[in-house]
């Protein structure tokens, strides 16, 4: 059970506040996914998706534009002609046999250790937009200062679990250098599980090499279980790429996990139809799972839902819509299916934090949790498509995955005699209240959620206030939080040998640019 010990209760609301805190927020507690996942197709749907998928592994092919790939699927008995590869799904189904169903990540803070798969739920920053936006300075390209302010958000809020990758791209730091500085950074600043971009080898083992240093392990520790992990996309329709395939197959030798995430847009990038999305979805996902556990058997692999539709009349991404939520539950279907942990996205379209990029969240963090899906990538700040990386958004979104978190809390579908009351109704009998019984005067302070962004209090209230829109409050909370914030600690010797490692690499280059 959750403990709440430092949260106040009451009407307030907000308004509750310690002089110690920026917000009272619930302690870090993964959840568990108590409710039964919702399931869209029957038993014939998933067959029926299952064999699409098969059949276009079978018939048509993936290309992988990477060679060393195509030349360890030739070798185990693949259909190889020069880059594009076919796979006999008894050939596909006995590789992802050997996929761990549930497994944990360990990252320098043993505290802060998550368990993937099964009903486990976690939460991970918004990754990768090219701008950042604020109220106070609008629309900007990404810029080191924004990124590290970023990681101390996903640093303090306890609900995100996983430091993924840049929170926002940092333009004014060389692309050969960029990985060193920002992964020194997200190591010194949290003490989350760590994420490393599948673009290039020395990217990687660069990674790799910081976050064994970080964790203060040997070589055969870090390879021992997981650490961190990379995420990498195909390029839909029906192909994975050079760079990425090259990062997940090291990962997958060091038996760290890799999350392989199609990028499938219905009526763009994939059928039109949400079956014939998701049936290709589960082709390129697989195809890629099946590459990685022929490279190590048993190496921790995730399949990552991204599909959803275009606007057809523009051609631009749509999130958070209907067919988005659909498509996330049948993806979850067929994650259990094949035994496979499932990631998904907090994803939506708005231009600003506002009503719409609200209601699209809310749409796809709880289709997450009807799908059971294992870790939600982006589940604070994102905004436009993914192009815009939030403050004020990361904190909305931080208050809804915090309500999520306390709807899992199995408190509140506990059925004891105590909580079933019968003893507290005759107390109180017809013509009292519930305000001064002892079972409410015991309980009061932990029987509700209290949030620490969401205002309650009635509109005379809200106006002598200063009549903040929530919005407007986030933006307060993200500065305070900024302002009182205080990282992580980490040993001295520690710290010089990640600093002397970055130096080196940096002497030495970094990592090339030219491709």
């Amino acid at each position: 059970m959750v403990d709440r010990r430092r949260r106040s209760g009451g009407r307030r609301g907000n308004q509750a506040r310690t002089p110690k805190h920026a917000i009272e927020q619930l302690p870090w507690n993964p959840p568990i996914n108590v409710d039964r996942p919702t399931e869209p197709l029957d038993e014939d749907g998933v067959r029926a998706i299952h064999d699409g998928a098969m059949r276009i592994l079978e018939e048509i092919g993936i290309e992988f534009l990477n060679a060393e790939s195509c030349g360890i699927l030739k070798r185990a008995g693949c259909r190889v002609d020069e880059e594009n590869v076919r796979m006999d799904r008894e050939w596909v189904l006995e590789m992802i046999e050997s996929c761990p169903s549930t497994f944990t990540l360990t990252p320098r803070n043993p505290g802060r250790r998550i368990v993937i798969g099964g009903r486990n739920m976690v939460f991970g920053n918004v990754s990768s937009p090219p701008n950042a936006l604020c109220m106070e300075r609008g629309r900007r390209v990404g810029n080191f200062d924004d990124f590290r302010n970023f990681l101390k958000l996903t640093q303090y809020f306890n609900c995100i679990h996983l430091a993924g990758g840049y929170p926002v791209e940092p333009i004014d730091i060389h692309p050969s250098v960029r990985h060193l500085d920002c992964v020194h950074e997200k190591l010194l600043v949290t003490d989350k599980v760590c994420h490393a971009y599948s673009l290039g080898k020395e990217r990687v083992e660069d990674v790799m090499e910081m976050v064994r240093i970080a964790g203060g392990l040997s070589h055969e520790a870090f390879e021992a279980e997981p650490r961190m992990f990379t995420n990498i996309n195909s390029t839909s329709p029906l192909k994975h790429d050079r760079p990425m395939l090259d990062g997940a197959m090291r990962c997958a030798r060091r038996g760290q996990m890799v999350i392989v995430s199609p990028f499938t847009l219905a009526g763009a990038m994939a059928p039109v139809t949400l079956a014939g999305a998701v049936a290709q979805f589960v082709a390129e996902g697989l195809a890629a799972i099946a590459l990685l556990q022929c490279v190590n058997p048993g190496s921790p692999c995730v399949l990552g839902s991204f599909t959803s539709n275009v606007d057809m009349r523009s051609g631009a991404p749509a999130f958070g819509t209907p067919e988005f939520i659909r498509a996330t539950q049948i993806s979850g279907q067929m994650a259990r299916f094949y035994g496979l942990p499932l990631r998904a996205s907090n994803a939506c379209a708005a231009n600003a934090p506002d009503g719409q990029a609200m209601w699209e969240s809310m749409n796809s963090l709880w289709s997450a949790v009807q799908s059971h899906v294992n870790i939600v990538y982006h589940a604070a700040g994102w905004l436009e498509g993914g192009l815009i990386a939030s403050f004020e958004k990361f904190v909305m979104d931080c208050e809804a995955i915090q309500q999520i978190q306390r709807y899992m809390d199995p408190a509140l579908t506990a059925t004891t005699e105590d909580d079933v009351a019968v003893e507290a109704v005759r107390e109180v009998g017809p013509r009292g209240h519930f305000f001064g019984a002892n079972h409410t005067q015991e309980r009061y302070q932990t029987a509700f959620y209290s949030p620490f962004l969401s205002d309650w209090r009635n509109y005379e209230a809200w106006e002598r206030d200063g009549a903040l829109w929530t919005a407007e409050r986030a933006r307060r909370i993200w500065k305070a939080i900024l302002a009182e914030f205080e990282p992580p600690p980490i040993d001295d010797g520690i710290r010089e040998e990640l600093a002397a490692f970055v130096a080196r690499r940096k002497a030495e280059g970094g990592a090339p640019t030219d491709f």
